[in-house]
């Protein structure tokens, strides 16, 4: 396999220790540099099979299984589930099931229910910060900047590893997966990956290999390509093993062609990284060290900030499943994608209203009220 061809690793360049940026917690916002790209315009056809998932999620009746495995109990949707079906979760859903209607809407109800069985559909969640909060006290996985088209980076450091294999692990990983796609700014949909496989010898031993398991490792994948499809825009690998060369080898066969597209090898990351936003360790101007006690609250209560920014302008626009994450994350009154919302009328036939601002949603209000 050519894409596992080693080569000699290119040394970060030494930083001038006057440029240097000390911090102990995230940013929560990307620099000047970094430009979220423009966005690919629809096709008629694919415009029609968007309209058609989005018809089909906008039914009011509409029910989901509770769980993924051995699914018997259907329930309808909450709040936040809505909050969570936008203009850009049916496009990713579409574009990783090639435009298939009918896969894409079993897709997308597949991972609801996932999401109601993990326990993070943003209520009464299971997965929380106090439960892996553990997990992450030697900092082997951090959010901290972004790369140069605005994507949120989460290092990944598995020499950092503190606990043995479990399934909070995993968890651990979701939550992390979660709390970075709330650091997604107006626009941009995917995160980037910076995985480092450096030991470190101030991490006490747990036993075992610090490298994940086979079965863990094809979990994880099963768990990113199926319920986050198009999510990764960019994964940089650096400090590969030969160990880990062996599992990257063994897992190759389980990662789809997409996704191994958007994987770098032990390259300088300055050049998919702004130097200003980058940890010095890769030649950038952070100076970051991991505190637990300062990053891990801090690290969520940005993230918890932004969820309730998001949330709180969707109830402001309606609720209306098939916003865009755009206006979501983003500022003022008026929607730059409005949205066709579906409604039954009196005499029982459907009729089209198409949403686009605060202003438009005050008024169905006040009409619904006067009727």
């Amino acid at each position: 396999m050519a894409i596992f061809g080693k080569k000699k690793k290119e040394e970060a360049p030494a930083v001038d220790p006057a440029k240097l940026i000390k911090t102990s917690v995230p940013f929560s916002s990307p620099p000047e540099t970094a430009k979220v790209p423009e966005p690919v315009k629809l096709t008629e056809e694919q415009q029609k099979k968007y309209n058609d998932i989005l018809k089909h999620f906008q039914d009011p009746d509409l029910e989901v299984y509770t769980t993924e495995k051995n699914p018997t109990v259907k329930a309808k949707l909450s709040e936040h589930e809505k909050a969570w079906l936008t203009r850009e979760c049916f496009l990713r859903y579409l574009r990783a099931t090639k435009w298939d209607v009918k896969s894409c809407i079993s897709r997308i109800e597949g991972s609801l229910s996932w999401r109601r069985e993990f326990g993070i559909t943003g209520e009464n969640d299971v997965v929380t910060a106090d439960l892996v909060s553990e997990e992450n006290e030697t900092g082997k996985e951090v959010v901290l900047g972004y790369e140069n088209d605005a994507r949120p980076i989460l290092y990944l450091k598995p020499g950092r590893q503190n606990t043995k294999t479990s399934s909070r692990q995993v968890q651990h990983l979701v939550f992390m997966l979660e709390r970075v796609i709330d650091y997604m700014p107006p626009g941009q949909d995917s995160l980037a990956l910076l995985i480092d496989f450096k030991q470190y010898d101030d991490v006490q031993s747990v036993g075992g290999a610090k490298i994940p398991p086979v079965n863990v490792g094809r979990q994880v994948l099963h768990i990113l390509q199926t319920h986050y499809p198009e999510r990764l825009g960019k994964s940089l690998l650096t400090n590969i093993p030969w160990l880990g060369w062996t599992f990257l080898k063994i897992i190759h066969p389980f990662i789809d062609p997409l996704t191994r597209e958007k994987l770098v090898f032990d390259e300088p990351f300055t050049d998919y990284c702004p130097v200003e936003q980058l940890d010095k360790l890769y030649g950038g101007y952070v100076d970051f060290t991991y505190d637990h006690s300062v990053y891990w609250d801090k690290m969520n209560a940005i993230a918890d900030e932004k969820k309730a920014h998001y949330f709180k302008r969707f109830q402001q626009f309606g609720s209306i499943v098939g916003l865009s994450e755009f206006d979501l994350r983003g500022e003022g009154d008026e929607l730059k994608y409005p949205v066709k919302q579906l409604r039954e009328t009196s005499n029982g036939k459907s009729s089209i209203e198409k949403v686009g601002s605060v202003e438009a949603i005050t008024e169905q209000v006040k009409t619904l009220e006067v009727a």
